[in-house]
């Protein structure tokens, strides 16, 4: 049996035990809802008289144990609609589901033994002492809604770790346990290097240390860019609802957006407006009120002026485009932007630099005459194996296709879809790449890029996404060879993805130990005694102009209190300089994770040592200069 196949129906499974216990220690009265399985274990949502807390969980597993010890077979029984709703009278969430069925749909139950039974389509075990020896444990009890919906009742959702064998839980906990010690919301906050406050939900604030590891990111990002051949702009962060409605975003992504409202309309005769805009001599103060007559200024005023700011970039870039006519000879015209962008995002969802408000992305439209998109893509997938590689990253391609509420003519999508699937082949062969069946962007389909981090857990961060759609929209065109007009395709592509949600990824992928090119302050200088700050600041000096970013502690208190605090920081080197140290011109050197000290460095080689990490980006920390 195929593993994924085998751990669904055992977790699957497992939930109906977990259900039947609930039900046997809480009452007649629990209401039960629905209990899939995910991708550690699964959970069960339920409506109990009383909260489950941490201290119920071991009655719980007891139970669910006891319960397989009975060896009760597990029955499947279709059913007709009435019956399903006589069999789970009395059970809200289970009433509902069965409702909402089509006409025509099988329904079909599951007995466990002879006292409960599940409205589900299986398949499932057929004894319970199949899982007698089913490694779980309850992990979790957290607030639901359902069906996800904050308007509907809340319920508690039980969630448990289960797998085949007791030491892959083992390993599986052991795993839990690594992350929780990488997250990087603890690490940022051990190393200073971003904040969050209830005042901008989402949005987080980069203090010096993070800000400058961020820009590190930048340059790199823009130092590729710029071998590449990409130009870069800026445009404005808001923009009506006009350029929303060409590009139509706002038919599909208007919920996610933040809106500033405009006046929609005209004012009706004797239309009372605040006071605010008034000269204050005519003393007016902001509560205040004035009639205007009719046929002030302000009464014509343009039919909904509503701005959004902006969730992403593409229409600003095809507005770019468009001030100028184009030649294929200009072609491919690559816009790279970096832009603050915008998105609504419900609170319950917030997670850190996961999942943000406010972020910035290594975004780029390129447009491109169809018979460039193979060699430009090819060109955008060699950029992400550089930058990956950078960070000892490895990565897999995922091809989306076109969605339900795809926009356009659907010849052109597979015009599209044909030619990422060309490329992909090429790249990576045949069968080499997952397809997500409908899960393009409504305006194209895309080549999505899954990093593996340290842990083996994937994340998607690079997108490569192909457009027929917008450069319609907007009426791009450019002249071709033979002097007709034509329109350009439009290569979407990011490879960092969200800059906030990257440097989160990495900062868990190194649990804050960075390489040395990206890392806040590579350098720390700590002088013996304050006889020493003189050179000392030396030291410093030298090593800023160099390009070397550099900390230190002049005050005067004890060495290994600086030390110990810049340890904290995980600083790569820690230089310690005293009266030998001053004499010779050297220094002596405390290289991150080793307890060996590096005696009599001269600070030239290790300022060349500096710079040849800062130049390759090795990942490693050399401790010569060779």
């Amino acid at each position: 049996m195929d593993k994924e196949f085998y751990l669904s129906v055992y977790r699957h499974s497992l939930a109906h035990v977990l259900a039947k216990a609930v039900i046997e220690l809480y009452g007649p009265e629990t209401q039960y809802a629905i209990g899939p399985q995910i991708a550690d274990g699964f959970y069960y949502d339920f409506r109990l008289p009383v909260s489950v807390k941490e201290e119920d969980f071991p009655k719980i597993e007891a139970r669910m144990k006891e319960i397989l010890k009975r060896r009760e077979p597990w029955t499947r029984l279709e059913v007709s609609r009435a019956e399903a709703l006589e069999l789970f009278k009395g059970q809200k969430y289970k009433t509902e589901l069965i409702q909402d069925l089509p006409e025509d749909e099988i329904i079909t139950i599951y007995r466990t033994g002879d006292d409960f039974v599940d409205l589900c389509r299986g398949p499932h075990i057929d004894n319970s002492q199949e899982l007698m020896n089913a490694a779980f444990e309850i992990r979790a009890v957290s607030g639901a809604y359902w069906r996800g919906d904050e308007h509907n009742d809340a319920l508690q959702r039980i969630y448990v770790w289960a797998f085949p064998t007791r030491d892959e839980l083992k390993a599986h906990k052991a795993l839990i346990k690594e992350a929780l010690e990488r997250d990087h919301k603890k690490i940022g906050a051990q190393l200073d290097l971003f904040m969050f406050d209830e005042t901008a939900p989402g949005m987080a604030y980069w203090l010096p240390r993070g800000w400058r590891m961020y820009q590190a990111l930048l340059a790199y990002s823009r130092s590729i860019q710029e071998r590449h051949g990409y130009t870069e702009i800026s445009a404005p962060l808001i923009n009506k609802k006009k350029l929303w409605l060409i590009s139509g975003h706002w038919a599909h992504y208007q919920n996610n957006m933040f809106l500033v409202p405009g006046v929609s309309g005209s004012l009706a005769a004797d239309a009372e407006i605040p006071g605010v805009l008034s000269n204050p001599q005519d003393g007016l103060d902001e509560a205040a009120t004035v009639k205007l007559p009719a046929g002030s200024p302000l009464f014509n005023v343009e039919q909904d002026d509503t701005m959004g700011a902006k969730p992403m970039n593409c229409p600003n870039a095809m507005m770019t485009y468009k001030r100028t006519m184009h030649s294929y000879r200009e072609l491919p015209i690559r816009y790279s932007e970096y832009d603050v962008l915008h998105r609504k995002e419900k609170s319950g969802q917030l997670n850190g630099l996961f999942r943000v408000q406010e972020f910035r992305q290594d975004d780029d439209h390129t447009f491109v005459m169809e018979s460039q998109i193979e060699d430009e893509i090819a060109d955008i997938i060699a950029i992400a194996d550089e930058i990956y590689s950078t960070f000892g990253l490895t990565y897999r391609a995922e091809f989306s296709t076109r969605p339900e509420d795809f926009m356009g003519d659907i010849e052109v999508w597979n015009r599209a879809e044909a030619a990422l699937k060309k490329i992909l082949d090429k790249k990576y062969g045949e069968g080499g790449y997952e397809v997500n069946e409908g899960d393009g962007a409504f305006y194209g389909p895309k080549i999505d890029l899954q990093i593996k981090d340290a842990l083996g857990r994937e994340w998607q961060c690079g997108t490569i996404q192909l457009d027929f759609q917008l450069p319609h929209n907007f009426g791009l065109t450019y002249a071709t060879r033979e002097g007709g007009i034509e329109m350009p395709v439009v290569i979407h592509r990011a490879i960092y993805g969200s800059l906030e949600r990257f440097i989160g990824i990495i900062i868990e992928h190194f649990k804050g130990n960075f390489p040395f090119w990206m890392c806040p302050d590579q350098v720390a200088v700590v002088p013996i005694r304050t006889e020493h700050n003189e050179y000392g600041h030396k030291v410093v000096d030298a090593l800023k102009a160099a390009g070397i970013r550099v900390d230190a502690d002049f005050a005067d208190k004890n060495m290994n209190e600086k030390i110990k605090a810049f340890k904290t920081m995980k600083d790569p080197y820690i230089l310690v300089v005293g009266d030998k140290e001053q004499q010779d011109g050297t220094v002596s050197v405390t290289v991150r994770g080793s307890k060996e000290q590096l005696h009599g460095v001269p600070l030239e080689s290790f300022i060349a040592m500096c710079k040849k990490m800062n130049e390759t980006r090795c990942l490693e920390l050399l401790t010569k200069a060779e």
